[in-house]
């Protein structure tokens, strides 16, 4: 049995991660999921790993609270280590039976100390602090703390809400200062754009001359985005691509290692295992590399030590030699491979784009003629790559209760640069799981339930594209 390229325990789903580099090792604390009624608390569970493609499940890292203690759902925060040695757990305390003055489950920032190496930890609920006058007790959570060198402070960044204006634009991320890590002080707050609904999961770091950060929104769409500033006080401003992924991958944070910045974050699961299926929480654990562009934005693809690991040729037949051509300046035309794909697998392709061409792309799991499939689209009138299928949703048998009206399957959509020449799209696929990267700038992940097997194949639409190369590759590992 193959390696799986995306880490989920046997037991459960992988919620939020909490990523920490200790030694050249990736500690990977996750809110782990179970899905089981009566609902259970939440857990910090932890996973390990040096290269990005082998993963070490170590369990339950911090227990959660029982059933009459504030933090029965024990949910994300962060972890750093002082000037001593000693590491510092911070993470939100929730509990359903702990109402705040609102109504709503009361949130909780409260803290765990580790003195052997993260191999354990001690919680102080003596600690526990809620949020003040101003704020929606409900939201406040997430604490991230990062080291101010410039001012000795260690500054918490808390996704929070104000308790007035309009519902949707109360988002805020709130911060509080300390000496000691023991006792915060609330401050003015990090970020107030009053724009969403609430700014999850905050993630600041420095890379060179530039500070990040990093924030998951959930009001017009469910998106992690980054913003940037040449000092941790702002001003911030927004780059151009400011998304991490797309829909499918969700509550990304980060951590460095050799001058290189790695995003972790989960790819949700479906409801009923199907393409059709709602969005759930929780999923299926992925990274991303960052790569800091000259003008200090960031392009998001596959880390090399992730493509290196698919070493085995896997043989594609086209019925036209390559490189092949595609030119069909009013019309479409597709061509499919001979052989099946695996289920798990690595593909590259690289586009030369002629202008004015409409669209192209890669057909996944496609049946022989092409006509039904995944498909990954390059649109470059639009400067977009979208995730498609056929056939889409039916409502009935007639030609109107076809989804046709849909463009791409909705959520799945990311803006990119696509002038015309040459692009490389990359995907990996691992069972239901497929992640498309574009130049090693633009990510967008996506669940394929519904046709476990196909082949591959390439097509344009409207213009003229030669495939210069298409490779794929598998894992040979047991």
């Amino acid at each position: 049995m193959k390696r799986s390229v995306f880490f989920q325990p046997t037991d459960g789903w992988v919620g939020d991660l909490i990523p920490f580099e200790k030694d050249g090792e990736f500690w990977l604390f996750y809110l782990h999921e179970e899905r089981s009624e009566p609902k259970p608390g939440t857990a910090w569970n932890l996973v390990t790993t040096k290269d990005l493609t082998q993963f070490e499940n170590h369990g339950v890292a911090l227990p959660h609270g029982n059933e009459d203690e504030p933090d029965f759902n024990a949910y994300t925060g962060s972890v750093i280590v002082d000037g001593d040695g000693t590491h510092h757990l911070f993470y939100t305390g929730q509990n359903p039976r702990n109402l705040g003055p609102d109504g709503a489950p009361l949130q909780l920032v409260m803290h765990a100390t580790s003195t052997d190496g993260m191999r354990s930890w001690t919680k102080h609920p003596e600690l526990t602090f809620g949020a003040p006058e101003g704020y929606e007790s409900g939201d406040w959570r997430d604490p991230f703390v990062f080291r101010d060198e410039a001012s000795g402070l260690w500054r918490m960044l808390i996704a929070a809400r104000h308790s007035g204006g309009p519902e949707r634009r109360r988002g805020v991320i709130a911060q509080c200062v300390s000496r000691d890590l023991m006792t915060w002080d609330y401050a003015d707050p990090f970020w107030d754009p009053r724009r969403y609904i609430t700014h999850e999961c905050p993630d600041v770091f420095q890379w060179g001359d530039w500070w990040y950060m990093v924030y998951s929104e959930f009001s017009e769409s469910f998106t992690t985005r980054y913003r940037m500033a040449k000092s941790p006080d702002g001003p911030w401003s927004v780059p151009e691509l400011d998304s991490i992924d797309g829909r499918a991958f969700y509550a990304s944070k980060s951590a460095g290692r050799d001058d290189r910045r790695f995003f972790f974050g989960w790819i949700a699961s479906k409801e009923g295992n199907t393409d059709d299926g709602a969005w759930q929480w929780a999923g299926t654990m992925s990274v991303l590399e960052a790569r800091q562009n000259p003008d200090g934005t960031l392009g998001f693809g596959f880390a090399d030590e992730l493509v290196d690991s698919f070493w085995e040729d896997v043989p594609v037949t086209l019925p036209v030699p390559m490189p092949a051509t595609l030119d069909v300046p009013d019309n479409y035309s597709a061509i499919v491979s001979d052989e099946e794909l695996p289920s798990q697998f690595y593909a590259k392709a690289v586009f030369d784009i002629a202008p004015n061409t409409t669209e192209c792309g890669l057909l996944l799991r496609s049946s022989d003629d092409g006509d039904i499939s995944y498909v990954l689209r390059l649109e470059p009138k639009r400067g977009r790559l979208v995730f498609d299928r056929w056939p889409r949703e039916l409502t009935g048998d007639a030609q109107w209760q076809v989804s046709g009206d849909v463009p791409f399957d909705i959520a799945l959509e990311r803006p990119c640069h696509l002038a015309a020449g040459k692009h490389t799209l990359e995907v990996m696929v691992d069972g239901d799981t497929c992640v498309a990267v574009v130049d090693r700038q633009v990510a967008l992940s996506a669940r394929i339930y519904d046709r476990p097997n196909g082949r591959i194949g390439v097509f344009a639409g409207e213009g003229a594209v030669t495939i210069a190369e298409l490779e794929i590759r598998q894992r040979t590992d047991n």
